[in-house]
């Protein structure tokens, strides 16, 4: 069986030569869903438990974390930062040009992919070089879920840009 690495693939036409695709390192060993049901609560209203009544409101997007992703360029001696982090930091930093928002990705894993984007990066230095270059990361990644029938550009490019990354998908 051939490993195939996870990869976000940037959606968005407009963010090309900035934000690039980011190819994981070390695929995750653990994923995480999380979707929230929303109720408005009626305050005035009260069972006979005196718990407020509730209704419905909406569903919140479903949001994937990736954990514990870790980033290393200790054999290369190259800064991490420069060769992956900076990247990956594209994808929680707004632009001076259109659209000023972070990039829509494409959370594609083997046959698997999921339209999102960036809510939440945090990311730790954990080794040095004697020169103080960073060489390791380890990284927490938070996607929101985004509809791909609403997201900007053709759905003809996202289908396309899922198929250059994970040929097997034709």
């Amino acid at each position: 069986m051939t490993l195939k690495k996870a990869t976000l693939i940037v959606h968005d036409k407009q963010y090309t030569g900035e934000a690039q695709n980011i190819t994981f390192m070390f695929n995750p060993t653990e994923i995480s869903f999380t979707r929230t049901v929303n109720w408005e609560r009626n305050s005035g209203n009260r069972s006979t438990s005196l718990l407020p009544k509730v209704n419905f409101s909406s569903v919140s997007p479903y949001e994937l974390t990736l954990s514990n992703l870790m980033f290393d360029t200790y054999e290369s001696g190259d800064s991490v930062m420069s060769k992956y982090i900076d990247n990956i930091k594209q994808g929680v930093s707004a632009r001076a040009a259109a659209p000023s928002r972070p990039p829509v990705y494409i959370f594609s894993w083997d046959k698997s992919y999921f339209h999102c984007v960036m809510s939440r990066l945090s990311y730790k230095l954990t080794m040095f070089l004697p020169n103080g270059t960073p060489v390791r990361a380890i990284v927490d990644i938070t996607l929101q879920e985004v509809d791909p029938a609403n997201l900007p550009g053709s759905s003809a490019f996202s289908k396309n840009a899922v198929r250059q990354a994970n040929p097997a998908l034709g």
